[in-house]
């Protein structure tokens, strides 16, 4: 009987008393799993985070609805050819600027960007008053392009004008009122139209004290574009023959190989000074002088002649218009676009200055 009694309270114990423990132990055990957050939930949500905030940074614009300028809502524009000053909105003179600058058939949201640059350096323009009778003018030489609509409808192909002109508006009102700052000014936004793959700091190339917002940066894609690669061939004799025109004592002894060389780069890789014979000068005035698209260029020489290989097209600061397109074409919106030229930046409506 003992024996019958000892199994009974075993068997009690097997059927009833640990089924509970284990219940319990296991609602334990699951109530710490659910509430326990795992690494990779936890790399998710950074990213996610981290993602949010560089789109508050970077927003996609769409300024939809007609923006109220408080100020520089006209601009007084001179036309150089006829010296005529003409007083007309600033996002209808953008219009014209942004399908000067910058070819149509590049992404909306690079033609975006172009529209906030050139919002931005009008602007600056007005603030750094150039012209006594007017706030900018229509040479790209001395403030930033400017092409009428009827000619640049002309030069369109048959059957996009009206298409493509709705595509420049589109950017430059979509963007109203937005323009770039930097330490709550409008900044001196340069532009160019291709980098070779690395923009150049502005001290490289017009001397001075630079802008911190005007930094070099690295642009992928820009190699598949026309403005890339270029090439300038001259004889011995030409060379010789258009440096003399600013530099007449110059003297090249062509037999030794040392007499034309790259002596110094910048960090972009750019050709910061180079020495012709006798004289050593600057490579943005090598290009000038030789008439090549940017000072990022490498020379060779062979059976009296001397090739510039050329990466690149224009002066390299600021925003690359190609890489603009590139961006955009990677998935970029057009503040993304500006953040990666421009440090340090902010996209501020101009009503806020």
């Amino acid at each position: 009987m003992k024996k019958v009694g000892i199994y009974f309270l075993i068997l009690i114990t097997i059927c009833f008393i640990m089924p509970t423990l284990l219940t319990k132990r296991g609602k334990e055990v699951t109530a710490h799993t659910e509430n326990e957050t795992t690494p990779e939930e936890t790399n998710k949500e950074e990213t996610n985070k981290e993602e949010k905030s560089n789109k508050e940074k970077s927003p996609i614009f769409d300024m939809s609805a007609t923006y109220d300028y408080k100020k520089y809502g006209t601009i007084k524009l001179l036309h150089k050819s006829t010296s005529e000053v003409e007083e007309v909105p600033i996002d209808e003179y953008l219009c014209h600027v942004v399908s000067a600058e910058m070819p149509v058939d590049f992404e909306l949201e690079a033609l975006k960007a172009q529209a906030i640059v050139a919002r931005t350096y009008t602007i600056y323009k007005i603030e750094n008053k150039k012209h006594e009778e007017a706030d900018i003018c229509d040479d790209s030489k001395c403030c930033q392009a400017w092409i009428s609509k009827e000619d640049r409808l002309a030069r369109w192909e048959e059957g996009k004008q009206e298409s493509n002109w709705a595509k420049i508006q589109e950017a430059v009102n979509k963007t109203s009122g937005l323009i770039i700052t930097y330490e709550n000014r409008p900044i001196n936004a340069f532009f160019h139209s291709n980098s070779g793959g690395t923009t150049e700091i502005p001290v490289n190339v017009w001397g001075g004290t630079g802008y911190p917002y005007l930094q070099s940066v690295e642009t992928s894609g820009e190699e598949a574009y026309t403005q890339y690669l270029s090439e300038v061939t001259i004889t011995n004799e030409e060379l010789l023959n258009k440096l003399k025109e600013t530099h007449p004592e110059v003297t090249i002894d062509f037999a030794d190989q040392d007499s034309i060389k790259v002596l110094e780069y910048t960090e972009s890789k750019r050709v910061k000074t180079v020495k012709f014979g006798n004289i050593e000068i600057a490579g943005t005035e090598a290009r000038t002088i030789l008439g090549l698209k940017s000072t990022n260029f490498e020379i060779t020489r062979e059976d009296g002649t001397i090739k510039f290989t050329v990466k690149g097209y224009g002066h390299g600061v600021g925003m690359s218009q190609t890489g603009a397109d590139s961006l955009a074409k990677q998935g970029e919106n057009a503040g993304e676009i500006i953040h990666h030229f421009y440090t340090g930046v902010e996209i501020k409506e101009v009503n806020e200055l």
